[in-house]
Parts: structure tokens; sequence; C-alpha cells
């Protein structure tokens, strides 16, 4: 599956939007570069609106945590930091770059990078999903399903049933530390019968969410999934 194939999916799904949570004193992020191609930046530095910070660019997990400016803003990659405007005006973000409108309700999200080679000013598409932790709790699994094939089976002590090019919620799997067991199979477009997809035992993480996708690579005719765990250590109270 191609970077642009994946972008244009997780566009396609992004009119879901968990609740919001009420106005806090900070924002924050994780990056995620999903399938990038050879040569793709492994930082960039991220925009604001009022202040840079380079960032790296996730693959097999997320990046650290960062925090943000708070209220209605822009955000923007860039391969280099920008430059500060006439008189020492904020810099603007440069025509082209990379860059998504983030909502003051939105308190925590996601950046799921994808790749650009064509664009200059920073290689990557990018795109916000929601994570506020009021719509997106601790021990909870968020599944993209990124292909044509219908995907199900059973996750610990849940059902797993997400259609094509669609994605869900999934309540924790298990109780506590523990491992459960994993049995997912797919329908093949055009089919009736079902194939495996893995037959496993996966560990539970109460303190975390875990971010899944469901793509197929390219020539490839099962799916295969990625899961992403996000754990945030609990701020110190003494602090």
């Amino acid at each position: 599956m191609s970077s642009r194939t994946i972008f244009i999916l997780i566009l396609s799904l992004l009119p879901w939007v968990v609740s919001a949570q009420s106005k806090q004193d900070k924002r924050t992020c994780r990056i995620l570069f999903l399938a990038p191609q050879s040569g793709a930046p492994q930082t960039l530095h991220l925009f604001d609106g009022s202040t840079v910070q380079k960032v790296e660019l996730g693959r097999m997990s997320f990046s650290p945590v960062y925090e943000l400016a708070t209220g209605d803003i822009k955000i923007a990659l860039l391969a280099e930091p920008p430059k500060p405007g006439a008189g020492n005006r904020l810099p603007a973000i440069p025509d082209g770059a990379p860059q998504v409108a983030v909502r003051e309700a939105i308190t925590d999200f996601y950046l799921i990078l994808s790749s650009d080679p064509e664009n200059k000013v920073a290689p990557v598409r990018v795109q916000l999903v929601n994570a506020n932790a009021d719509g997106f709790k601790n021990g909870q699994m968020m599944w993209y399903n990124l292909t044509d094939s219908l995907v199900g089976g059973i996750v610990g002590s849940r059902k797993l049933r997400i259609k094509p090019n669609s994605r869900e919620i999934l309540d924790a799997p298990a109780t506590g530390d523990t491992d459960y067991p994993v049995k997912i199979h797919y329908v093949p477009a055009g089919s009736q019968h079902t194939e495996p997809v893995c037959e496993t035992r996966w560990i539970h993480d109460p303190r975390s969410r875990g971010v899944f996708f469901i793509l197929k690579d390219h020539g490839s005719i099962a799916p295969r999934i990625i899961g992403i765990p996000d754990y945030r250590e609990k701020p110190d109270r003494d602090s």
C-alpha cells in the first residue's frame, strides 16, 4: 500500500471526532510516520504559530509527547525553522507547508504522517486524529481498517468486526496486567470465505491506549496489523 493511498484512507475516516474535554492549560500531541518512503526525514520542525520545536517522527512507535499552544491554532511541519517576520513579528507559515487546524476543544491528538516527496517545504502529508482522553481511554483500542476487506475476530474478551475503510474503538480486551488470546481473520473483497490474519496472544497494559492500523503492503494479498501503544507517564504531583 502506497503512502498516498494510506493518506487518502485516513483522510476519509477523519469526520469521526471523539467528545471534547473541558478546557485545559496545555495541549499535547504525538507523531506517527506510517509507511515512510526510503530517505524520508527522521525529524522536522513543528510550528504552532508562536513556538517552534524540533520533533521526532515516530515510525514503529509514537514520538515523544510534545506540548503545543492552546486555543484555535494552525500547526505546520517544516524542514527548517521559519524565519521571523518584519519588525520581529511572529513567523508566517510558508506557502505549501503541510499543516492542520486544531480546534480549541482538541487538547490531545495524534499527527499521522505519510510521505509526500513532491512537497518542497517538508516531504510529508499530515492528518490530525483527535485523542482527547474522555473519548479514548486507557485500556481501549482504536482500530483503523485501511483495506477493502472486512476484518473480524476475537481480541481478548471483545469481538472485533470492522468494515473496509472504517474505524472503531474497542473497549479494554482484558482486566489488569495479563495476556489474552487474539484470533483475527479477514474476508477478501468479493469473497464469502474467511482467511486467517493471525492467531496469537497479546499483552494488555491497562495504563496504555492502543492504536491499530490494518493495511495491505503493495503486492500483498493478506492484510497485516500494526499496533502502537500510547503510554503516558503520570505527572509528579509534587513537582
